[in-house]
Parts: structure tokens; C-alpha cells; sequence
């Protein structure tokens, strides 16, 4: 077993710099103005102040959702690199270790204009295969994705809504990358979805009490080369309390903050620096998550191994990402220890090159 943590230089136990007051997400020269974390998306996204072509080139864009049904995955992203757009979805089920993935690749992230504001605005993609819609307004995550040719012409839609009204608090990251890159990031979890899939003549009615869905939203300039592990979970223990787990990081500046959190009931419970390990020879085996605080520790058995890879030349990736079950316990910040068992998830380990 091999280990990571974010910001190995960093004191894992040093306190965190929280953002409280709204302002610009970039200053001169287009560096961060504050790095840190947020319950909130406090800080304006104007990436404007990138300047140069190089630049422009280098800003990442993309709007991930996930939905959690009962032994079921579904997620639909819309993403523009620069150099190339993607419109993907994919389905795992956990019964029977099988998933399903389409596609769409668009040069220069044509057809795919993603706004900078992750509370309001609309989002499609269409042409003639696929067409992908994302709209957020009034408190509500609206998606509306139609692939015909999912699964072998079987097909897949997506007609969902997930809850996520101004007051539920979400985990917003402002991290530096290298000497001129940033990282604006969203993540929302444990939001209660309605609606339905449907995948072929499969159509999973989604019931909010027991389907939750999750966002990544992330705006950013990186760096050529980049590497990151991410963490999610999100489902219901006892007594109807929400839980999400959102832990891992990207390779950059943490001394400000990292974005490893508990969500219960719509609030953040910010944890410490964790501490990750995994073998990266077998990513079958169970990835642990520790807070050197001592307020979680979980271990991710896997069940489903997702494989995706991307070779455009100028453009790489590969992720390995584990579906499971966590298993462990976390303390919320009132110090009331809440025990995790069976707890829907998955854990992934990216290399890109874009």
C-alpha cells in the first residue's frame, strides 16, 4: 500500500483559511486574490482576467453531475479543455459489475459554452446524436440528457431535479496551481434528486428520500500535466440524517485549505488534511481515508472497477474510478460520532495531460 496527502509539506493538523466575504476570484495578473475554502461560491469567477491566447487556452470548464438510485450510478458531464469539448454519460450497476459510457468529442469546445457562475444560467450541448441540457434556477439542478444510441441503441434520458436551494452549503475551493494557475471548485453532495431514468426498458423512478445526487463544478487554469485523487459518498444512515463525504485533492497549493468535508443535512463539516491510501498496483484493493484529528476514518471496498481512456495527442487522460461500499465512522463539529456502514461511494486516481 502506497499513501498520499495533499500538501505533503504541510503541517496536516494546521488550521484552514475560510472564506467569509464575497470579492473577485482572480487579482492583477490573473493569480487568486484569496485562496482558501467556502461554504459558499462567495468568490465572482472572472476568469476575463486571464489574458493572453496561452492563457485562455489553459482554462478548464466543466459541470459533472452524478445521481445515487439504489445500486445504481448515472452521471452526465458537460466539459470544454480548450483544445477539445466532451458531452459524456455513464452508467455503473453495482448488481451485476457492468457499465455503460458514450462520448461526444467537440473540436475547441464548440457547441459547449459554460458560464461562470455555478448558482444560475443554463447549459446545452445538441447535435445530431445527443443533446445534454443543465439548468439551475430557483434552488433547483434541472438536467435533461437524451442519448439514442446509449447502450447499443438501447438508449438512456435523464430527467431529473436535484434540491439544492441557496442556504445548503457545499464545499468551494480556491486552490493555486503552479506559478500562474488556479482551481475554482464546487462540490455539492447529499442533494436530494426526483424525477427519472431511463436506461432501455429500465426506468428508475427517482424518489428523493432514498436518490441523492452530487455536483462538480469546476472552473480553472491548469497546468499542462496534473494528477488528483477524489473521494465521494453520499446516502442516508439512521434516523433520516443525509450523509456525503467529499475527500481527496488535486496537485497544487494546499496550506489554505484543502476541500476534505462531511455534509449532513445540507451543512459542511470541514475536516482536516486526509490522509489517503491505496495500492496503486491494484486499485481492487480497499482505499482507507483518514483525518489526522482523528474525526474520520472510512475504508472504501470496492466492487466495480470504471476505466476511462483518452488519447487526442495534445490531450491524455486516464482515470481509474472504484465503486463500493465505505465502511468506518466520522464526528460532525458538535463532536457526535456517526458510524458509516455500507455507505454508497467511490474513490478515483486521474493522470491528465491537457
Amino acid at each position: 500500500m502506497t499513501d498520499h496527502e495533499p500538501g505533503r509539506s504541510v503541517d496536516p493538523l494546521a488550521p484552514q483559511h475560510e472564506i467569509t466575504e464575497r470579492g473577485p476570484l482572480l487579482a492583477g495578473g490573473g493569480r487568486l486574490a484569496e485562496p482558501g475554502w467556502a461554504r459558499r461560491p462567495l468568490l465572482t469567477a472572472n476568469l476575463g482576467a486571464v489574458r493572453g491566447v496561452a492563457g485562455r487556452f489553459r482554462l478548464k470548464r466543466w459541470d459533472y453531475y452524478g445521481i445515487w438510485a439504489p445500486d445504481l450510478y448515472v452521471s452526465a458531464t458537460l466539459t470544454n479543455l480548450g483544445y477539445v469539448g466532451m458531452a459524456f454519460a455513464y452508467v455503473v450497476d453495482l448488481t451485476n459489475d457492468s457499465e455503460v459510457e458514450d462520448t461526444r468529442l467537440t473540436p475547441l469546445g464548440r457547441g459547449i459554452a459554460l458560464g461562470d457562475d455555478s448558482e444560475r444560467g443554463s447549459v446545452r450541448y445538441r447535435d445530431k446524436s445527443v443533446s445534454y441540457e443543465f439548468t439551475t434556477v430557483a434552488g433547483r439542478r434541472e438536467l435533461r440528457v437524451c442519448v439514442p444510441h446509449f447502450d447499443d441503441g438501447r438508449g438512456l434520458q435523464i430527467e431529473a431535479a436535484l434540491d439544492d436551494p441557496p442556504d445548503r452549503e457545499a464545499v468551494c475551493i480556491a486552490t493555486p496551481m503552479g506559478d500562474q494557475g488556479f482551481y475554482w471548485n464546487r462540490k455539492g453532495n447529499a442533494l436530494p434528486a426526483s424525477g427519472r431514468i431511463t436506461w432501455g426498458d429500465r426506468v428508475v423512478k427517482l424518489e428523493p428520500e432514498t436518490c441523492l445526487g452530487q455536483l462538480d463544478w469546476g472552473r480553472g487554469r491548469w497546468p499542462y500535466r496534473t494528477h488528483w485523487i477524489w473521494a465521494s459518498a453520499t446516502g442516508a444512515v439512521g434516523g433520516g440524517l443525509r450523509i456525503g463525504l467529499n475527500l481527496g485533492y488535486v496537485d497544487g497549493d494546499h496550506r489554505a485549505a484543502t476541500e476534505d468535508a462531511l455534509y449532513l443535512n445540507g451543512r459542511v463539516h470541514k475536516l482536516g488534511r486526509v490522509r489517503v491510501e491505496l495500492d496503486h498496483t491494484d486499485y481492487r484493493r480497499p482505499w482507507t481515508f483518514t483525518d489526522p484529528g482523528g474525526r474520520l476514518e472510512v475504508t472504501l471496498t470496492p466492487q466495480h472497477e470504471r476505466v476511462a481512456r483518452t488519447n487526442l495527442g495534445i490531450v491524455r487522460s486516464e482515470v481509474h474510478q472504484m465503486f463500493g461500499r465505505y465502511d468506518g465512522f466520522a464526528i460532525d463539529d458538535a463532536g457526535t460520532r456517526i458510524e458509516i456502514s455500507a455507505l454508497p461511494g467511490f474513490a478515483e486516481e486521474h493522470y491528465a495531460r491537457y
